[in-house]
């Protein structure tokens, strides 16, 4: 068992030596060792201290995260069936403990006898606050059930963990099992070199000739957006909209339809054990919003607001695509090619015209001057083993001294889940044997890769996903806490999380930093000036309807888990066709399955917390605004964003933190006027 790579503490991930057959037998080895301890420490007749409790109890955990990290991130990047297999078997055992572990009562009484200690006062800010959140998760985990009840509580936790896995797996089945072989080039008028390039080449690598469709964003979304084959646009989007769903071309052999029902079902039954009227109380309870009902309101006044504008963005749709494309009617899959064309004609700008300009080693270079303009911190390309040759990993330095690192996974791939993300590999935290652990992050996106032809070129789009999870990572990265359970983006609000990423976002939309992360890749020529005043100009394009897109999410997600009735449950399409009714301006087609695929909110951490992208957007607005009052690479503003932010991880409450920095608490005018919503468009 010493052999076993996931077994070397305080080492990076070995990844070429891990196996799938090492998973079950290291994760076995280390929970058994976090059990006996946890044994011990409740078993200890001296005082509770931070030395004997709290700090030996974070040692067990950051073991058994750094045997985890890598497997489930490899489970992300590099799936097989093998690793598969070995993950489904270890999540039970994962939950299992976690259950263990928040309804140990004897430990919990220590907490608490810690908490009431004269040496709690003693502590620093950090360690009392982990200690408070401590106390408030073991309450959240049911320290308090009893008997039947308690073990109710950790079936449903286990079920629920299989039940996101297998969803999750589902997902990402369904978009590797469709495909579309096309040797007819005349289907593929309209669309761009690159990804006629990117079809070709998905050809020839599975020995086809002509192109090859898969329903991967960097495949899919080109289709959608050029292709002059209406059919082909129809088809595509059948495809990619009833993924994992009853409906469409692989109805049924993926259906997360009753996995759907059974979560739902098993969270609220976990709400109401626990003393919540419903899963949305129990998700609010270790946010900073108040209640289901405050964040409703938010939603449904953002709704009311944004609207209108969205009506008018797709009433000029529509006249555009009658008038100009011959389409009278707009069927779901034209709107992306028609809001194309329409962005062509309005501004003449399309986002394959800005893909030269945004070659990915040029943006990510451009990436790093901007980060040491406002934070004062710098990257290096560092040696480390990776799990594909692709992935880069990189140092992270204040005034020259390493002070955390990270991995580059850029490209789409098969075997690797789509979206982008970011992903803890190693959490700051002073060791028991006085040694600091730096961070570690894993970031990952799915960008077009690189040709034959050509380096990878991004849409702005992007770019602006790019420096998105880069902003996740600085969270993770900057933070000068020690302690683990509150340092980077641990115990940070989930709906303040994404503060840092959507904060970072606007550096994508300023003239002084496009100059830094555009150059076309074939000359090195800057962005023309009147393509960067088109992009420019063109930031707010139909700003209402993908306002109105985020918020339909946002309530679906909500009132899917506020309003959930055991005795006689809505069908999860009626609720979703009700926030349609309000908030969408345009028709989906009946067989759309979007909820089939919403991975956020039924296998990730986004439960009755989607609302968290536009609550923290309100944040993230306001803290920019600063910066446009103080200059966009003023230094001293820069500084007081990382100390009063990204340093302190969850340290402090989200609210206190904000205010740190601005001075007052969030409003949600910057917000509005950034997405091009004001009172003036909104009361015409």
């Amino acid at each position: 068992m010493s052999d076993n790579p996931l077994l070397r503490y305080g080492q990076l991930p070995a990844f070429a030596a891990i196996r799938a057959e090492q998973i079950l037998p290291a994760l076995n080895q280390q929970l058994a060792e976090n059990r006996s301890l946890i044994a011990a420490l409740v078993a200890d007749d001296a005082p509770a201290a931070w030395d004997n409790l709290a700090l030996p109890l974070e040692e067990a955990g950051d073991k058994l995260d750094q045997l985890w990290a890598p497997v489930s991130h490899l489970h992300g990047v590099r799936n097989s069936d093998a690793l598969r297999a070995a993950y489904d078997a270890a999540l039970p055992l994962l939950t299992d403990y976690a259950t263990e572990l928040g309804q140990n009562r004897g430990l919990y009484e220590r907490y608490q006898a810690l908490a009431d200690s004269a040496g709690f006062a003693a502590l620093d800010g950090p360690r009392q606050q982990a200690i408070r959140h401590a106390l408030r998760d073991f309450k959240l985990s049911g320290v308090a059930l009893e008997g039947e009840a308690r073990a109710r509580y950790g079936a449903i936790q286990q079920r629920l963990a299989e039940l996101g896995n297998r969803f999750s797996n589902n997902v990402l089945d369904a978009t590797q099992g469709w495909t579309l072989h096309i040797e007819d080039a005349a289907q593929l008028a309209g669309l761009p070199d690159s990804a006629l390039t990117l079809y070709r080449e998905a050809a020839a690598s599975r020995g086809l000739t002509g192109w090859f469709i898969t329903l991967d964003v960097p495949a899919y979304l080109p289709a959608m957006q050029y292709a002059e084959d209406r059919a082909l646009r129809e088809t595509l989007y059948r495809a990619y909209t009833t993924r994992a769903s009853d409906q469409g071309p692989c109805a049924g052999r993926w259906d997360n339809s009753a996995l759907i029902t059974e979560i739902l079902a098993l969270r609220h039954e976990l709400a109401q054990l626990l003393g919540f009227a419903n899963y949305a109380e129990l998700s609010m309870a270790p946010k900073m919003a108040e209640s289901a009902a405050q964040v409703l309101d938010f939603l449904h006044e953002l709704a009311a607001r944004s609207r209108p504008v969205a009506a008018q963005d797709y009433a000029e749709l529509q006249a555009f695509a009658r008038d100009e494309l011959g389409l009278p009617a707009l069927a779901a899959w034209d709107i992306p090619y028609a809001s194309e064309k329409l962005r062509l004609s309005r501004y003449a700008l399309s986002q394959e015209q800005l893909r030269p300009y945004f070659p990915a080693e040029r943006v990510i270079e451009g990436l790093f001057g901007i980060v040491w303009k406002l934070f004062g911190v710098q990257f290096r390309r560092a040696e480390a083993e990776t799990w594909h040759p692709d992935v880069r990993y990189y140092e992270v330095l204040r005034e020259g001294e390493v002070i955390a690192s990270f991995y580059f996974d850029l490209y789409a791939r098969e075997h690797k889940r789509g979206g982008a993300w970011m992903a803890d590999c190693r959490t700051r935290r002073r060791r028991a044997d006085g040694a600091l652990q730096l961070p570690v992050a894993f970031l990952t996106c799915n960008f077009t890769p690189p040709t034959a032809d050509a380096p990878s070129l991004l849409t702005h789009d992007e770019v602006t996903t790019l420096f998105h999870e880069f902003g996740h990572g600085l969270h993770h990265m900057l933070t000068r806490i020690d302690c683990a359970a509150v340092a980077g983006i641990n115990g940070v609000a989930w709906d303040a999380v994404e503060l840092p990423s959507q904060f970072l976002e606007n550096w994508c939309w300023e003239k002084e930093a496009i100059a830094l992360i555009s150059g076309h890749y074939q000359t090195g020529k800057p962005l023309p000036a009147a393509l960067l005043d088109k992009m420019l100009a063109a930031k707010n394009f139909q700003s209402g309807m993908q306002m109105q897109r985020q918020l339909e999410f946002a309530l679906f997600d909500l009132q899917l888990h506020a309003g959930y009735d055991p005795a006689s449950p809505r069908p999860v399409q009626a609720v979703l066709d009700d926030v349609r009714a309000e908030v969408a301006v345009y028709p989906q087609p009946d067989f759309n399955r979007f909820q089939h695929s919403f991975s956020h909110i039924f296998a990730g951490g986004y439960a009755a917390g989607y609302y968290s992208y536009k609550w923290a957007e309100v944040l993230s607005a306001d803290a920019f605004a600063r910066f446009e009052e103080d200059g966009v690479f003023n230094a001293d503003t820069g500084e007081q964003f990382r100390t009063a932010i990204l340093e302190q991880g969850g340290s402090r409450d989200a609210m206190d933190l904000f205010m740190a920095f601005r001075g007052r608490e969030p409003r949600v005018d910057a917000l509005l006027r950034h997405s091009g919503i004001t009172q003036q468009e909104v009361s015409a």
